[in-house]
């Protein structure tokens, strides 16, 4: 009973270690096409959200597979009720990918805004995160974890920054006004990946260290 339920553990770590490296895959694509403008990366983005979708069914029903059949308890137990909660999490960061990837087709078709905004800065630190919140977890690494969470605080202030640049530039510059829109979206989009990272991290600190951190991080 132990060596068939360590074999599909093991199936059930391959399958969100493969979610994980698909779903941060997409993003860095996702932000390549907003950066460079190019259609074609972000087509593909759009397309390969079904094969994440499909891995977080898998994921979920094996998960409840384990737990039916074999009881687990413990730290197998905190494994795979964490691995629930981070493929929720990373099946919604897929899905933020795609907007970002649908803001991009739209953007393509008006010119630049040339207004002193830095998106880039603002990708590349939800990047980071995401990709340091799943190392965290591939290691089982809490001090990276809790690192990352207090990133946090800094891609919300960019989001905020680029807001107010936004909201607050000329009525000539905001022309088309649906650019200024799709902008302020992408950087949300952003935001939004920066949180479920933070998620993840904070699933990572209840696998490893048992305790419990949602909503009073600086505690």
């Amino acid at each position: 009973m132990q060596r068939h339920f360590d074999e599909a553990l093991q199936k059930l770590k391959e399958k969100i270690f493969r979610m994980s490296g698909l779903v941060e895959e997409n993003i860095g694509a996702s932000i390549k096409a907003l950066i460079d403008r190019n259609s074609e990366l972000a087509y593909k983005v759009i397309k390969s959200d079904d094969a994440v979708n499909m891995l977080e069914i898998e994921i979920d029903d094996w998960c409840m597979k384990l737990l039916a059949l074999y009881q687990p308890a413990a730290g197998d137990l905190r494994f795979i009720t964490s691995t629930m909660r981070i493929t929720n999490d990373l099946e919604r960061i897929g899905d933020l990918g795609v907007n970002i990837a649908e803001r991009t087709l739209d953007l393509i078709k008006v010119p630049p805004l040339n207004l002193k905004i830095d998106i880039p800065k603002m990708a590349a630190a939800s990047q980071s995160m995401l990709k340091d919140s799943l190392n965290a977890f591939v290691n089982k690494d809490s001090k990276l974890a809790y690192e990352v969470c207090k990133r946090d605080d800094e891609v919300d202030q960019l989001n905020h920054d680029i807001f107010m640049a936004l909201f607050t530039c000329k009525p000539e510059e905001q022309k088309p006004v649906e650019r200024v829109i799709d902008l302020i979206l992408v950087a949300k989009n952003l935001e939004r990946i920066a949180d479920h990272s933070t998620n993840i991290c904070e699933d990572v600190i209840y696998l490893v260290d048992g305790k419990v951190i949602k909503h009073h991080i600086t505690d």
